[in-house]
């Protein structure tokens, strides 16, 4: 299987490549519009900050290519805040697959800003949850986050309920880092490259 990881100014790309690696897979990492259109599966991963992401992206012509690859695409941490229309995170306008505004958690309940560590993932809709079960625990690092909207297909709780994952098509998105997920954020990826295509940008997994 040809899985390309998109290559931006963000970090933590490399704990995606070992995880891939360790499902049998040797991902390429690239920005090459070729390489990126003629992949089975496209990871957008990442940790760093939304307006200097964001500025690579429109200089390398990334911004207007993420959004029209028609394969399955999964975005993580970063990469799923950037994939929605707006982040708060420096007044940034992101690449509006998703259309919800990413928020800064408030500083409220004694909770602190970033949320780090693990917790819940709920109310499970998306297909990568194939396998899990409720309230299984995923790891997180994160100051910002999407709210619920039309496409959360899965939940968490950290002072207020965020959207824990979005879906749109053949467009996935998770808020934590399922690389460094234990079996869970495993199982979550093997899901993801065993999606296959029936029609209309629709997938189901071939397992």
């Amino acid at each position: 299987m040809n899985v390309a990881i998109i290559k931006y100014n963000a970090g933590n790309v490399q704990s995606v490549i070992y995880a891939l690696q360790r499902l049998g897979i040797d991902p390429v990492y690239t920005d090459d519009e070729a390489t990126l259109r003629q992949a089975d599966k496209v990871i957008f991963p990442g940790v760093g900050e939304a307006r200097s992401t964001m500025n690579y992206l429109r200089k390398t012509g990334l911004d207007k290519i993420i959004p029209t690859l028609t394969q399955p695409v999964l975005g993580t941490c970063v990469g799923m805040q950037l994939m929605c229309r707006y982040s708060e995170e420096n007044d940034t306008e992101c690449l509006g697959i998703f259309d919800v505004e990413v928020k800064r958690f408030p500083a409220a309940n004694g909770l602190k800003v970033p949320q780090t560590g693990w917790n819940e993932i709920y109310d499970l809709r998306s297909p990568l949850c194939n396998g899990l079960a409720e309230h299984a625990y995923v790891y997180y690092n994160h100051g910002y986050y999407a709210p619920l909207c039309e496409h959360t297909v899965a939940k968490t709780d950290y002072g207020l309920e965020y959207s824990a994952m979005l879906r749109k098509g053949n467009f996935h998105a998770a808020q934590f880092h399922a690389e460094i997920s234990s079996n869970v954020g495993a199982r979550i990826l093997e899901n993801f490259l065993a999606l296959v295509p029936i029609q209309n940008s629709e997938f189901i997994i071939l397992n």
